[in-house]
């Protein structure tokens, strides 16, 4: 009995080996895959598909650009990864920072964003991780209107990648006593995935039609805003700008929106949650 014993506990001490091991070696798949940097550098809504579901990533890495002193707070980070894993099947996320020079401008066009990504940027794709780039900028916007209250508070401009204009967004919150900075942070980077995901109308398809409208500047006629025009909606227009972010989180009792029913079925028929 004690051989027999001994022989069948021998077994399980090698089986629970080999199986630890074909573990880690899974854990080191991606590290083994070729990076995929074109990947990286499409429109904007590209990957809202992959963003979304499974089928070719089922890994996200986030990799956040800082400039010292406007990094993120931990609260925003953690909302934004609850958000993630809330309306997309990404359930493995992994946060990496990488803290930056100040380019030291007094603001930044969005190809000067763009420049510091190409220089800066170290995480892309890689077997079944899917690599996204968010830039905590230390400088505000080349676009604002600082006169008539129309600052710009965060972008996308390609399939993975986006800013957010963090000294803006200091200031916006320092001039509310009812919202604060890691709020505005959050619906933010909320709104600005939400535009990664395709919404509205770049790269997610509309299930029923509630893109807003704008006057082109040029023609004069309306065509789509790429924003949901449905009220209290995470995409609507006013949540990228400064006076129009302050009310809309004012009106909710300082509480960031989330999409409304028409967003959440455009996600869900290009595979999300």
């Amino acid at each position: 009995m004690k051989k027999n014993f001994f022989t069948v506990f021998a077994f399980l001490l090698l089986f629970v080996f080999s199986c630890s091991k074909s573990s880690n070696n899974d854990t080191d798949t991606d590290a083994n895959q070729p990076i995929d940097k074109p990947a990286s550098f499409k429109a904007i809504g590209d990957s809202a598909n992959d963003l979304l579901s499974n089928d070719t990533f089922d890994k996200l890495k986030l990799e956040i650009g800082y400039v010292n002193g406007f990094k993120p707070t931990p609260t925003t980070i953690a909302d934004l990864v609850e958000f993630l894993k809330e309306r997309t099947f990404k359930e493995i996320i992994e946060i990496t920072y990488l803290e930056l020079d100040s380019p030291n401008k007094e603001t930044l066009k969005l190809q000067e964003v763009a420049d510091l990504e190409t220089k800066n940027r170290t995480a892309f794709n890689q077997g079944k991780t899917l690599a996204v780039y968010i830039y905590f900028s230390d400088a505000p916007s080349d676009d604002d209107e600082p006169e008539a209250d129309l600052v710009t508070l965060g972008a996308v401009y390609r399939n993975t990648s986006m800013v957010i204009y963090e000294s803006t967004i200091i200031n916006l919150a320092a001039k509310s006593t009812r919202i604060s900075t890691g709020t505005v942070e959050t619906a933010t980077l909320l709104h600005e995935f939400g535009h990664l995901f395709g919404l509205v109308n770049i790269g997610s398809d509309m299930v029923n039609p509630h893109e807003g409208v704008t006057t082109d500047e040029v023609s004069g006629e309306e065509i789509g805003n790429k924003h949901c025009n449905q009220d209290g909606c995470l995409m609507r227009a006013e949540l990228e700008f400064g006076a129009g972010m302050r009310k809309m989180i004012t009106a909710k009792n300082g509480q960031v929106p989330d999409f409304d029913t028409e967003c959440l079925l455009d996600l869900e028929a290009n595979g999300g949650r």
